[in-house]
């Protein structure tokens, strides 16, 4: 009956509401629907093992043309026990107290237009049943793809190392790169700066005792955290590489709706920028720095200083444009 014509137009001629409308619908086939919406949501937390909460549920949805309001999205998961495993509250678990030279907070200044400009670190422990392991991790500031990472029982500096080369032998960046991490003594240890020189980039750092000028960072260890690793149990180190192993690489990377890129994945969004963009301009790096921030030893602070970065309407007028292609 319909023919060619819309639904909109329809609802002119026969002088109803479009609403009322997809409202009749609903209301022939009430049962039927419901149990439509409820099969999706289950079938979208099975697939994502409960780490989804409602809001990913209901972005997921919307990507398989399902328009369901969140309130009913919770009522139903909450009916069928399908809620996402609560955070723990956040520990401290930096050693910034040493004398090593810590640098300025170059992130915050930064606005991202690609891949492969700035690069965030952090370092995390995980516990198992006998022993406590160490997790470092490199971040893509851009896309918040997981470009390193390395576990292991080994000391946490050796880890911070592995986990930057893996990174470097993945993604090649070119010279210019920021990388930032917090105050911690494996990132400020003279090794891991020569390799920063070597490569060069640029080293970063947070402002004392604050994890959130690393909030990407945190973000994804709370996520793998609350989503895997508090929703599991592991044998022994092996059984904890492989579940990570495949959390980050086919999970996280490549499934897993991130809400700070649209609702899509790391690999995802990387995708559509390189795309939009072509690969080569997204990843060229166009970085302007205070001269004397990017080229002098006054990146540095003093040995033991806790002097926050300078205000931006402070920094001196001279500046000088570091431009890869």
């Amino acid at each position: 009956m319909q023919g060619s014509l819309t639904v909109e137009r329809m609802c002119q001629l026969a002088q109803v509401s479009r609403a009322s409308f997809y409202r009749s619908l609903q209301e022939q086939t009430p049962v039927e629907e419901d149990m439509g919406v409820r099969s999706a949501i289950q079938q979208i937390a099975v697939e994502h093992r409960r780490r989804y909460g409602y809001r990913r549920i209901s972005a997921e949805l919307r990507r398989r043309g399902m328009l369901v309001n969140h309130k009913r999205v919770v009522r139903i998961m909450r009916e069928d026990n399908l809620l996402a495993v609560q955070p723990r509250h956040f520990v401290v678990t930096t050693d910034s107290d040493h004398q090593l030279e810590v640098y300025l907070n170059l992130a915050a200044r930064m606005k991202l237009t690609g891949i492969d400009q700035l690069w965030v670190a952090d370092i995390t422990y995980i516990r198992l049943k006998a022993e406590f392991v160490y997790l470092a991790v490199i971040l893509d500031g851009f896309s918040r793809k997981v470009v390193g990472w390395a576990l292991d029982r080994t000391l946490a500096s050796r880890l911070a190392i592995r986990a930057l080369e893996q990174a470097i032998a993945k993604r090649q960046p070119r010279p210019g790169l920021v990388h930032h991490s917090d105050r911690g003594v494996q990132y400020a240890s003279g090794e891991y700066i020569a390799m920063l020189e070597k490569q060069g980039m640029i080293p970063s750092m947070s402002r004392p005792a604050n994890p959130y000028d690393n909030a990407s960072c945190e973000s994804f260890i709370k996520t793998l955290k609350r989503e895997e690793i508090y929703a599991n149990q592991y044998d022994d180190l092996e059984h904890l590489r492989a579940n990570i192993e495949g959390f980050i690489e086919q999970y996280y990377n490549r499934q897993r709706l991130h809400s700070a890129l649209g609702y899509r994945s790391p690999e995802e969004f990387e995708q559509q920028a390189a795309c939009q963009t072509g690969i080569e301009d997204v990843k060229a790096t166009t970085i302007t720095l205070v001269a004397r921030l990017a080229q002098s030893s006054t990146l540095m602070l003093e040995p033991g200083t806790q002097t926050p970065s300078p205000a931006p309407d402070l920094i001196p007028a001279k500046e000088t444009n570091v431009t890869t292609s």
